[in-house]
């Protein structure tokens, strides 16, 4: 089962110094029907402009990952974490029992991240931060594997089983992504446009997917960020 989410029909906000696209419910947008997909709570597309940012705030009992598409993210936690990190990289936090983290943008150009929240496989985990500057050769034409479970082989780990790729994809190419039985995904069309089975997708456009392998033509040299996950079952 594929189901397309059009960029146009997302949550938005337009706070002057933040523009965010939101693929579920979060801040002012409620929508009773798009709360979470599985374990996925929050996709977040957020252009920050220079010399602004999310100061000092907690979380709590939440995996939060935020992958950096344009520009520079500078994280400050109260665990004595501080980072900058560019375009491809990504940054991980396990909110556990709680932690306040500020995320800024201190460079001179527009800020372009993926805030990504996924519900931990339970609650209570002792707060945990971590980040990986990817080489971004490694997503060019094949699925570079960003994150996975404890018992996963990716550099960042989760508690949770659920997977993260990302993959450049030049014009003309294709390839292929298994979503077997019992599993789900959600991707992001973050840059260009493709064709994934019959069904096109635009920029910043989103993909539900349901025990079905995909093919993506790319229509443009394109990039996407995939969320792979077990199938809904209770959270706790």
């Amino acid at each position: 089962m594929l189901r397309k989410i059009e960029s146009e029909n997302m949550g938005s906000s337009n706070l002057g110094w933040l523009k965010s696209k939101f693929h579920f419910s979060f801040a002012e947008y409620y929508n009773p029907d798009n709360i979470n997909f599985g374990v996925l709570r929050v996709i977040n597309d957020d252009l920050i402009q220079p010399n602004t940012g999310f100061d000092l705030h907690p979380h709590r009992d939440m995996e939060i990952i935020s992958y950096v598409i344009d520009g520079e993210l500078t994280h400050e936690d109260n665990m004595g974490n501080k980072n900058t990190l560019g375009r491809g990289h990504v940054q991980y936090m396990s909110a556990g029992t709680g932690v306040y983290h500020s995320e800024h943008n201190f460079g001179t150009t527009l800020l372009r991240l993926l805030q990504i929240w996924i519900f931990p496989d339970k609650q209570g985990y002792t707060p945990n931060y971590g980040d990986y500057k990817f080489n971004w050769d490694d997503r060019k034409n094949k699925w570079l594997h960003m994150v996975s479970s404890k018992e996963g082989s990716a550099p960042i780990k989760i508690n949770q089983n659920a997977n993260i790729y990302s993959l450049e994809l030049e014009q003309g190419k294709e390839i292929s992504f298994p979503v077997k039985e019992g599993r789900q995904a959600y991707l992001v069309q973050i840059e260009g446009s493709s064709t994934i089975n019959t069904v096109e997708l635009s920029n910043r456009d989103g993909l539900e997917i349901v025990e079905e392998d995909i093919l993506i033509k790319a229509k443009e040299t394109s990039h996407f960020l995939i969320i792979e996950m077990k199938k809904p079952a209770e959270l706790y």
